[in-house]
């Protein structure tokens, strides 16, 4: 048997889980073992679901009136109870922050080691390693290794597997069960939420992104870009930089230690393309570069480059789109 820990937002199952779930129901074929998922807490019951849609043959709920909000220490006692109930052949998680952190903690819990952003899996015999492909040093390379222990943890690099749903298999089943929880697990817990305005499209999830980098001059300098962004139903983000600068928070960051991307267009404007920044933005199907330097590093992941200044190119586009919307 294999698990996958399936993230949720009030039910909704996010994209990382079900790129984690295709990868898991790939290996799970090759090993000829179902594939089961865990939710934790009540409200991923709406989830549930549909998650047989995409090769899961049985649901476990953590169910726990302490499981209200996301604790790190209580998810992974929920995965240690699991392991002990099913005795699993590995766990997958998405790798997401939430889900590296969490699979750290059952790591460290369990003495087992634990595979963080891989790409692909190759099972090997019975009690023998899994060869595994897993992004490093940021995207700059690709690793194989091996990972051993009774049970595999790893977790599926973001963007790197397309979500697929799984040829039809069997029954479907959900089950819950109170997990072996103490008042220690929940010394890190999510004390509040600050929700986004409403209807307002997130950064990881926006199908058109426009990036701003120190370039666009000052914080006024982003105005065309959000004008640029509502024209095309997309978002603001921004370059590491510009949040050190104090121009955007760092909720707007795209990059290796901010929001990594995958939208449909991502347009970089004043951007010179640090490998950290390129990092989160790898997961775009079509980059539009918009910069002074014909030589800066992103114009090497460019499908399209216009060399101009963004505070003359970006507003002529957004003409060029007004006009265009009229006729």
């Amino acid at each position: 048997m294999i698990v996958g820990l399936v993230e949720h937002d009030g039910g909704v199952t996010s994209e990382l889980s079900l790129q984690m779930l295709t990868l898991g129901w790939r290996l799970a074929e090759r090993l000829g073992v179902p594939l089961t998922a865990l939710v934790v807490g009540a409200e991923a019951r709406p989830a549930v679901d549909g998650l047989a849609a995409h090769g899961v043959s049985a649901v476990h709920v953590a169910v726990d009136d302490r499981l209200d909000e996301y604790a790190p220490g209580a998810w992974a006692a929920c995965i240690v109870d699991l392991m002990g109930r099913e005795r699993p052949g590995a766990v997958l998680a998405p790798g997401s922050d939430r889900g590296n952190e969490v699979m750290a903690h059952v790591g460290a819990r369990t003495g087992l080691p634990m595979a963080a952003n891989c790409t692909e899996v190759e099972p090997g015999d019975l009690g023998h390693p899994y060869l595994l492909t897993r992004v490093r040093w940021g995207g700059s390379l690709l690793e194989e290794a091996r990972l051993h222990g009774d049970v595999k943890l790893l977790t599926a690099a973001p963007h790197a597997v397309k979500a697929e749903e799984a040829p039809a298999a069997g029954g479907f089943s959900v089950e819950e069960f109170s997990p072996a929880l103490q008042d220690k697990d929940f010394r890190v817990k999510v004390a509040r939420r600050e929700e986004r305005a409403a209807g307002k499209v997130s950064l990881s999830e926006a199908r058109v992104v426009v990036g701003g980098g120190r370039g666009v001059g000052s914080p006024e300098g982003f105005r065309p870009l959000e004008e640029l962004a509502e024209l095309l139903g997309g978002v603001v983000g921004c370059s590491r930089v510009v949040t050190s600068l104090g121009w955007r928070p760092h909720t707007d960051q795209v990059g290796q230690t901010g929001v990594r991307i995958a939208p449909d267009l991502y347009v970089a404007c004043g951007i010179s393309g640090a490998i950290q920044h390129m990092v989160g933005a790898k997961g775009a199907k079509k980059i539009l570069v918009v910069n002074t330097d014909p030589q800066a590093p992103i114009l090497a992941h460019a499908d399209y480059a216009i060399i101009g200044d963004v505070q003359e190119v970006v507003p002529a586009l957004v003409s060029a789109i007004k006009q265009a919307k009229v006729r």
